[in-house]
């Protein structure tokens, strides 16, 4: 469901990929609308060291070093980098698919009781 959600907010609620990710997750991990309004910031290419804002914001809610280390290995696997910009650049995923791998990729790594 929390993947679902992170899809809708990025396709209806034109919400950045670092917003849709914490939309998607709200629910599951108690996210403000403060929080998902202050990841207005993070999309674009604008997360901390260029960092890819759906991908930021996964991390920013896994659990543990070793989940955002799992996180981090899946998501690079997939997008070809960590950075917005190298992946929009190698146009290897579209940034919906950026919300989609993120999303998934949380999910699996928080498992199933979440």
């Amino acid at each position: 469901m929390p993947i679902q959600k992170a899809l809708h907010a990025y396709r209806h609620e034109r919400h950045n990929c670092a917003q849709s990710i914490f939309r998607g997750f709200q629910e599951a991990k108690g996210i403000s609308e403060q929080t998902i309004q202050l990841a207005k910031a993070l999309g674009g290419g604008w997360a901390p060291a260029g960092r890819c804002g759906a991908l930021h914001a996964a991390l920013d809610l896994a659990s543990d070093d070793e989940a955002k280390e799992r996180l981090t290995r899946a998501f690079v696997e997939k997008a070809g980098s960590e950075t917005c910009r190298e992946i929009r650049k190698h146009r290897k995923l579209t940034c919906e698919e950026c919300v989609r791998l993120a999303a998934e990729t949380l999910a699996d790594v928080m498992g199933p009781k979440n």
